[in-house]
């Protein structure tokens, strides 16, 4: 690497570079945090890294491969290149090596989107890769790369949380060589395109984007964009000084998933508040009520959702689970409640009127009469 990608690296290290990664799940760096030591960390860990020369050094240079995640890029090729991951044992950053037939590492980078989750620190919450996938995104015949980290955070608001983290690596034109497109990383992540290898797919090579769902400021552009709204629940109700808004929840269909989103819309047409209760889960598998009612006891009607969302379990099986989120209201807005689901897990034999029942005893509440 040159001189000027190097440095270029060491500035990403210590946060002089901004990184956008998954939507609300970054770590800002502790104020303690010296540059200069992040900057020596940095310069240690990159020469180990060049250092190596064949695989059998990845481990002796200290870093830990995941060996049930070394792939072929081309199975029927028995000369095929293979891609070994591997993590380093002391800041837990994930590296990538392209290693041909013999051992030799063709090719290797640490520029991934899950390295920066944290900004300004070395050491990253990389817990696992999720999934590893190759496909042709580009169309231009050569096979590209797309990864997937599960990673907690350590501290922080979002702290014992599991997200996921996605990347492309595209295979250059040069043999053996790939490059990254920070631009594709950071919609991945921040749109929340990083659940399957299926999404990133659909995005990168198929074109579709749930972007318009977080940037979208009318209902109409919403439907224009083939956001299908779930009718049965769709409703006016009027909060307090918000005024009377259409509550409007509905799900965008990417790959093989239904994003679900509710929008409070105003008699215009505008969008006033966005709502994200699917959280981490891949789909919605069924919508089971979302009902407005004052939850706390200060006069104002929050709003409680109940659902059914599936995901992927680490054997690769499909689980379905129950789950609700609570929106309270404040004067310029909602406000996710970050309490009572950490007491109270629903179940699938739970009703909304239980639910309220329980939020509600949480807040003290003696009756749940409206």
């Amino acid at each position: 690497m040159n001189k000027c990608r190097y440095m270029t690296a060491l500035a990403l290290a210590a946060g002089l570079v901004c990184w956008l990664v998954p939507f609300c799940t970054v770590q800002a760096a502790p104020e303690t945090e010296d540059e200069g030591v992040v900057l020596a960390e940095y310069e240690e860990y990159y020469e180990r890294l060049m250092s190596i020369e064949d695989q059998s050094g990845i481990g002796e240079s200290g870093f830990r491969v995941v060996e049930d995640q070394i792939f072929a890029l081309e199975p029927d090729n028995e000369d095929s290149i293979l891609m070994v991951p591997a993590f380093d044992e002391h800041y837990n950053r994930l590296a990538l090596f392209i290693v041909d037939s013999s051992g030799q590492i063709l090719y290797r980078t640490e520029q991934l989107a899950t390295n920066h989750c944290v900004r300004g620190r070395m050491r990253q919450p990389v817990q696992s890769i999720a999934a590893v996938s190759f496909q042709d995104l580009n169309r231009d015949g050569r096979m590209d790369i797309i990864l997937i980290t599960s990673c907690i955070n350590e501290s922080g608001a979002y702290a014992g949380k599991t997200y996921k983290v996605g990347d492309v690596l595209f295979q250059s034109k040069t043999e053996s060589s790939f490059y990254r497109d920070y631009r594709i990383s950071d919609k991945i992540n921040r749109f929340g395109m990083n659940k399957s290898a299926e999404s990133i797919t659909a995005f990168v090579r198929d074109g579709y984007s749930t972007e318009f769902l977080y940037t979208a400021t009318t209902l109409q552009e919403l439907q224009r964009n083939k956001f299908r709204i779930i009718s049965e629940q769709c409703y006016f109700r009027t909060f307090g000084k918000l005024g009377r808004l259409q509550v409007t929840p509905g799900t965008y269909r990417i790959a093989d998933y239904d994003i679900f989103m509710i929008y409070l819309v105003n008699e215009q047409g505008d969008i006033v508040s966005v709502l994200q209760p699917m959280g981490e889960y891949d789909n919605l598998y069924a919508l089971k009520g979302v009902t407005c009612r004052d939850i706390d006891g200060d006069g104002l009607k929050d709003i409680v959702i109940l659902a059914r969302y599936s995901y992927e379990g680490d054997a690769g099986e499909l689980i379905v689970e129950s789950d609700y989120r609570i929106y309270y209201q404040r004067t310029g807005g909602f406000v996710p409640d970050t309490e009572i689901r950490d007491t109270y897990r629903c179940g699938d034999e739970d009703t909304m009127e239980i639910l309220v029942e329980k939020a509600r005893a949480y807040w003290g509440w003696q009756t749940t009469n409206d």
